[in-house]
């Protein structure tokens, strides 16, 4: 009895570990997509941005938000979150598929709107990826 004793406890000992350490070695904030580049541009030609930068004039009526993202385990929804003077005016939910690579850009109109821009890459449960900041003049 013994020898069947010690083997079901180590058992059970094992599995009540593995349920409570595993899930923490696997973390949800992991976004299971590497964000290769992200950058604001003055347009995206040929799925390329053009006019990158961080300060821009409002004679552009629409500025880019340009996404680069490899090693995507599986189709993913991200929201782009669009902030003008750190409130949020937009939100474009867009899906990266799964793959090694994959582009897509969210853009918004400026109407003029002079001041500190950001813009956060967002998992569906509003963990923050990543952000690029840029001020239009």
């Amino acid at each position: 009895m013994k020898k069947i004793f010690i083997p079901i406890i180590v058992t059970v000992a094992l599995i009540t570990w593995s349920l409570a350490v595993a899930p923490a070695a696997f973390s949800m904030d992991e976004p299971g997509f590497t964000v290769a580049r992200m950058v604001v541009s003055e347009d995206v030609v040929d799925r390329e941005p053009v006019g990158t930068g961080e300060l821009f004039s409002t004679s552009h009526e629409k500025v880019y938000c340009f996404l680069e993202a490899n090693d995507i385990e599986q189709d993913k929804e991200v929201n782009f979150v669009w902030y003008y003077d750190d409130t949020e005016i937009a939100r474009v939910m867009l899906t990266l598929r799964q793959g090694s690579r994959w582009r897509t850009y969210s853009s918004k109109n400026l109407v003029g709107q002079k001041g500190a821009w950001k813009v956060e890459l967002q998992d569906d449960s509003g963990i923050v990826h990543n952000s690029v900041s840029f001020t239009v003049e």
